[in-house]
């Protein structure tokens, strides 16, 4: 697909969306607004800029609403730690030998119950200025989403704003556990991290003192002893909600008083207005607390509706965390993003529309609680070269990602207009990846944020035409009922197909909503070659979808050529001409 083939997407404004599917837009908070293009290898918040809560303006909001977003997820909004000296603020300076980056990780948390001092103009009232981005997004119909991170905290951790609530204040740290500790120790050992590769050339390390811990603590990605390596999540330490690691037996009555300071930390924020929580790597907190955790709120706020979104990569605990553990959704990243993964390289040999068929079958059975998405902060930007180094090619994955279940939909900032992540940044090297330790700039989002008009008025006419495809799809999903209804339903065609089509490249399926509306999407994931196909649909199918097989229908293309319309008649193939890279849906007029 190219600009010209995308000369009939409708530009025209959103309706209003209908809650039942969620159209999530992440925003790392601190590269959003930033207008800096200095974009210094290891360059500092002076050098290289940082962009602030401020700059997620009425117009900014006004336009995410306008094209088709019903929540936002604000990525990095708590005090985590950094290199950037804040102490004539009251803040604690962190020690570089834990951080990651000059910036420093936003899921290195320092204080659970504060806004992180990057993203305020006025810090000392950046609890004020988070207050009202809250109003302001709220004022646009948008639901907030942020980050809560309950496995690992800052090695440094300390609650300012709550030093009643801080953690570890009253633990026995001459056990290696106890239930009631909310860290676990290792026993007469001291922590032991002095590799010096990490820290940002501009630091004088020889005036850097070493970072003592005494007795040393678990690191986050559970690291049970002193001694972790680069490659561990060496700046966080892992919090302890009553399961003995070494024997792996639980002590969850009487509950441990971690549980209840968590519940206390998501109040504060839920009172603050937020209306749901991405938690990440959920998967390595027990399942028992979070079925505490999120029964107890929504007991406590019977009113709202919290949302709860497990970042989770093992799909042998998926519906337990759905049914036991009560989260409303769950990460597709080993299912379908990894699937659509392989089929978009450039000489792709791996990828195969028959695994689509399979991921579905394997999570069919909690398939709306399932967020779907082609990027996020942890993801190699597709237009990446280590991705597919075009975005355009992602265009069926996108299809497929977005319409193929009831489930949310999520987009990356940037993701819409083809941003890419070119060189090292600093501790985030040459992946692929927009940093998420390093101040930095983002070019082709500057080039749309334009100096706040935030109009896209800098954009190349490629990256509109991006965007309004984007804005089309999601347009799409507001549009039809057998898209956003959490009661409409999926057929794969494939089955019925094999000998027609070639399946490993051409994927095709049926969305639907009762007997009143029926959409055929057929999907071709080769990038370089045209198909003339034929397609069946099977007369049992005819009988599902509430189609007499006596009449005569027409299929109309409702979202790229909507000039195009074909003949449905039982027991003859559809036929039409594919073009590579090509997405049709077709409704079933009557």
């Amino acid at each position: 697909m190219s600009v010209k083939l995308l000369k009939n997407l409708c530009s025209c404004q959103t309706s209003e969306p209908r809650r039942d599917k969620l159209i999530i837009y992440e925003i790392l908070v601190r590269l959003f607004g930033n207008q800096n293009l200095t974009n210094t290898i290891h360059g500092t918040i002076e050098q290289n800029g940082v962009g602030k809560m401020n700059d997620i303006s009425d117009l900014a909001l006004k336009e995410l609403k306008r094209f088709g977003y019903t929540h936002v997820w604000y990525c990095g909004l708590l005090e985590h730690a950094t290199i950037t000296d804040y102490t004539v603020y009251g803040i604690r300076k962190d020690n570089p030998y834990i951080v990651k980056g000059l910036a420093g990780s936003p899921y290195a948390i320092k204080d659970y119950y504060d806004i992180d001092p990057d993203i305020a103009v006025d810090i000392p009232n950046r609890m004020s200025e988070f207050e009202k981005l809250m109003q302001r997004t709220h004022a646009h119909g948008l639901q907030v989403i942020m980050d809560f991170i309950p496995n690992h905290v800052a090695r440094e951790y300390g609650s300012d704003v709550r030093p009643e609530e801080d953690l570890g204040i009253n633990d026995d740290r001459t056990k290696s556990f106890s239930p009631t500790n909310d860290f676990y120790y290792i026993e007469n050992e001291d922590f032991q991290m002095y590799n010096v590769e990490h820290i940002p050339p501009c630091i004088d390390i020889s005036k850097v003192p070493k970072y003592t811990e005494k007795p040393a603590r678990a690191t986050g990605n559970d690291v049970f002893h002193s001694r972790p390596s680069m490659t561990d999540w060496f700046e966080t330490i892992k919090l302890n909600y009553g399961i003995d690691n070494a024997t792996g037996k639980n002590y969850f009555d009487p509950r441990p008083p971690l549980w209840d300071k968590i519940f206390r930390i998501l109040s504060y924020w839920i009172d603050k207005g937020i209306d749901g929580f991405r938690c990440d790597m959920a998967e390595m907190v027990p399942v028992e607390f979070w079925h505490w955790l999120i029964a107890t709120i929504r007991q406590a706020y019977p009113d709202r509706r919290i949302v709860f979104i497990a970042e989770i990569y093992r799909s042998d605990l998926y519906q337990r965390y759905v049914e036991y553990g009560l989260f409303d959704y769950l990460y597709d990243k080993i299912g379908l993003y990894d699937c659509l993964h392989r089929l978009l390289g450039e000489e792709s040999v791996s990828g195969n529309c028959n695994d689509i068929t399979r991921i579905h079958n394997e999570v069919n059975y909690i398939d709306r609680h399932m967020v779907r998405f082609l990027e996020n902060h942890d993801e190699v930007r597709i237009a990446a070269k280590q991705f597919t180094g075009n975005p355009w090619k992602s265009i069926p994955a996108a299809v497929c990602t977005a319409t193929m279940h009831s489930g949310p939909f999520m987009i990356y900032f940037g993701q819409e207009i083809g941003v890419d992540s070119v060189g090292p940044k600093g501790f985030q090297g040459d992946d692929g990846r927009t940093t998420i330790f390093d101040y930095w700039g983002i070019p082709e989002y500057q080039a749309w944020h334009n100096k706040g008009a935030c109009d896209g008025g800098q954009l190349t006419t490629s990256q509109k035409a991006l965007r309004s495809f984007y804005e089309t799809l999601i347009k799409l999903i507001h549009d039809y009922k057998a898209l956003h209804c959490v009661s409409s339903k999926l057929i794969d065609l494939q089955f019925a197909n094999h000998s027609l089509y070639d399946t490993r490249k051409i994927y095709s399926f049926i969305r639907y909503h009762d007997h009143d509306e029926q959409l055929l999407f057929i999907l071709n994931f080769d990038y370089k070659n045209n198909y003339d196909i034929e397609l069946a649909i099977p007369n049992e199918i005819w009988s599902v979808l509430g189609l007499d097989t006596t009449k005569l229908y027409t299929l109309q293309e409702v979202f790229i050529d909507r000039t195009l319309k074909l003949e449905l008649r039982a027991n003859e193939h559809i036929r039409l001409r594919l073009p590579g890279n090509q997405v049709y849906v077709f409704q079933v007029q009557k």
